[in-house]
């Protein structure tokens, strides 16, 4: 299986410098370059149709941010997944960490935007992950467990159709990583609960996300149960998220 590097632009972009952006990743060619990894990048959704047009026919597939559960109607605000989708978007980020904290998105609402995802031919990238207290709770297990949980029991037999991205809330934007060790465990262990769950997701790809740079990725990537990463700061720099997919 090959692994994915999904970029998450998060909040930062312009057409300027989307533009230069772009222009680094395509002279990367990374078709060639990173042979090994399926590369994606997720821009605000402003930016996403600009995006996808410049992306048009290389090795990068476009994602949104957040997608509503809702296909359409009144709902001021929100972006539906038949609208991304036509934008050219192949994946959708759901609950990731900040739209569970800022925005107090439930497990349950995550897990709804994954079947709305689903539902309009998206592939979702489910967000899991502690915070420093739980952590330090010893309480890491028990609050991923309950975040994959919910996607499970919301999803059934599509639970096989996901990408779930284990973020430790206390490594984003840090510059604090898990060890290659803790990344790992926590893997393992999602593996194991989405195995138990229904035995062909083993196979769902497992993404590490949390101050992924091109000096620790090799390292992250090696583990047994890490299929790539979802990369936030050193995605907005072309060299950096190139060197991060060759890694893969």
């Amino acid at each position: 299986m090959k692994k994915l590097v999904v970029g998450n632009w998060k909040m930062h972009g312009s057409r300027a410098f989307n533009a230069e952006l772009i222009q680094g990743l395509l002279a990367a060619d990374l078709a060639t370059t990173a042979p090994g990894a399926d590369v994606a990048v997720c821009p605000p959704f402003v930016f996403l149709a600009d995006v996808a047009a410049s992306l048009q026919g290389s090795a990068i597939a476009v994602g949104s941010q957040d997608l509503s559960v809702q296909a359409q109607g009144a709902y001021t605000g929100e972006v539906s997944g038949p609208m991304v989708r036509e934008l050219g978007a192949t994946y959708a980020i759901v609950g990731h960490s900040e739209r569970r904290s800022y925005h107090q998105e439930s497990d349950q609402l995550v897990a709804d935007k994954a079947k709305a995802a689903l539902a309009h031919g998206l592939i979702p990238i489910v967000c899991v992950g502690e915070t420093l207290a739980e952590r330090e709770a010893d309480q890491t297990e028990a609050v991923v467990a309950r975040q994959l949980q919910a996607v499970i029991d919301t999803l059934g037999e599509q639970l096989t159709r996901i990408v779930v991205a284990y973020e430790p809330v206390w490594a984003i934007g840090t510059g604090k990583t898990a060890s290659p060790e803790q990344a790992q465990a926590v893997h393992a262990f999602l593996r194991a609960q989405l195995k138990a769950a229904l035995p062909a997701a083993a196979s769902v790809p497992l993404l590490y996300g949390g101050s992924v740079k091109p000096d620790n990725a090799a390292q992250l990537f090696s583990q047994t149960d890490i299929d790539g990463g979802l990369i936030g700061g050193a995605a907005l720099k072309a060299s950096d998220f190139a060197a991060i997919a060759r890694a893969a």
